[in-house]
């Protein structure tokens, strides 16, 4: 270190609107590694920057020093290119159960390592966890035998990635300086550049079921994360998705494990869902160089939907990490069931124009299928499946969803809630699903 740093003058200095160096920033995140930064510096930081937005180059070396604050997997052994890909979190989508075995199948490896729920949004880690025996937290050794044997491997955030964004997320949450740009770009970063990728795509959701309300925040987003992401040495593309409805047909743990098997295995398949893990899916193909156009790239992914290797690869995988072997042919067997399932019927004739979609998330969590808090415990059985979608004619009676729950109570207050949620006649609107695709520049 050239000059001695003193962690007031760099947090005045943001405070100011002058920009760091991004030495500074990395003698920053060091110090909060080994705690001679404290938690009122961390947090006069967050706040500094909440107002000050960083500038991409030190949002990139932000990120860079959050993700070299702990372990970085390197897949020096595996002969195809590293992929994967996050999203910023909605209702109803299990975009990840369809995207990474498909991927796979078309010949790249995926090392998912993804979060549990919070608040209205669901996580990919919860749907696991429905699966008995299916370790989600498996040493560093099984996971990446099974990302080399299997080219994917779904699994939650161990503390040895990128720990020191724990600590700044947890500094945030209690501040009130979770929304900032800036921070959410390193946060989300860190941890995906720290499973070593080559290239990765984003869904950034916005909606009324997103953290991103509107358009121009999410687009801020999508803008951020690609054009960092990039700088740290990773090929990556954004896609701005719809979420002002359900994107699959369910919301819940089981049902939506449920409903990506269906979809695995062609039994059902909701349009937009699928829509949204082709478009996903042929991003990554083409980072990957396992397509040279997008049209090849969609091509390919319909094949293994079409042809049952995604089905196979995600059956491998779920068998490879602790689960049932035959998980794709008696799912019911092994997926528990809530023990009250009952339809939620319209109140009117009309068509589907409105849904609030964080009501149906907040459903859940109602249902016990969520978390208020990161400690909660969930219900994995609970939720609903059969949402119609927007635009859906229906007569008052009609079944607008289905609601699977533990307790008579819950079922009548979340029943309510969805029935809600749904608004029936008026006009709707169409909107396209995918608004735009964010490249660099």
């Amino acid at each position: 270190m050239g000059h001695s740093f003193l962690v007031q003058e760099f947090i005045r200095k943001i405070r100011d609107g002058e920009t760091p160096s991004s030495t500074d920033i990395q003698n920053f995140v060091t110090g909060i590694a080994d705690t001679s930064v404290s938690d009122a510096q961390v947090a006069a930081f967050t706040m500094a920057v909440f107002f000050n937005p960083l500038p991409m180059p030190q949002r990139v070396a932000l990120t860079k020093a959050m993700r070299d604050s702990g372990d970085v997997l390197d897949w020096a052994d595996i002969d195809g290119p590293i992929l994967d890909k996050h999203s910023t979190g909605g209702v109803g989508d299990n975009v990840s159960l369809l995207l990474a075995p498909a991927v796979a199948a078309c010949g790249g490896y995926v090392p998912m390592i993804s979060g549990q729920g919070l608040g209205h949004t669901g996580g990919t880690l919860d749907k696991f966890c429905s699966i008995p025996g299916y370790t989600i937290f498996p040493d560093t050794a099984l996971f990446k035998q099974t990302v080399k044997d299997v080219g994917c491997a779904i699994i939650g955030q161990t503390g040895a990635l990128a720990p020191v964004d724990k600590k700044i997320y947890a500094i945030r949450s209690a501040t009130a300086t979770v929304e900032s740009v800036s921070l959410i770009t390193a946060s989300i970063l860190s941890k995906k550049l720290a499973a070593g990728l080559e290239g990765l795509v984003l869904d950034i959701k916005f909606g009324n079921g997103a953290f991103m309300q509107n358009y121009q925040q999410a687009k801020d987003l999508a803008l951020s994360l690609v054009e960092v992401a990039n700088g740290a040495g990773v090929k990556t593309t954004g896609l701005i998705t719809d979420m002002n409805q359900p994107l699959a047909s369910e919301a819940g743990n089981v049902v939506e494990m449920k409903g990506a098997i269906d979809h695995l295995v062609g039994t059902h398949r909701n349009p937009r869902l699928h829509e949204v893990v082709v478009e996903l899916s042929a991003d990554m193909l083409m980072h990957g160089g396992l397509a040279q156009s997008r049209e090849e790239a969609r091509q390919k992914i319909e094949t293994v939907f079409t042809n049952g290797k995604a089905a196979e690869v995600f059956a491998k995988m779920v068998a490879a990490l602790g689960g049932p072997s035959d998980i794709l042919e008696h799912a019911n067997q092994h997926l528990q069931s809530a023990p009250l399932i009952k339809d939620i019927v319209a109140k009117q004739d009309g068509i589907v124009s409105k849904i609030d979609t964080r009501e149906i998330g907040l459903a859940v969590i109602v249902l016990g299928g969520g978390r208020k808090r990161p400690d909660d415990t969930v219900d994995y059985t609970v939720g609903f499946d059969r949402l119609v979608p927007l635009g859906t004619k229906v007569s008052k009676g009609d079944p607008i969803a289905r609601i699977h729950a533990q307790s008579a109570d819950a079922l009548q207050e979340a029943g309510n809630m969805v029935g809600n949620a749904y608004v029936i006649g008026g006009v709707f609107e169409k909107t396209p699903l995918i608004l735009e695709l964010v490249t660099e520049g």
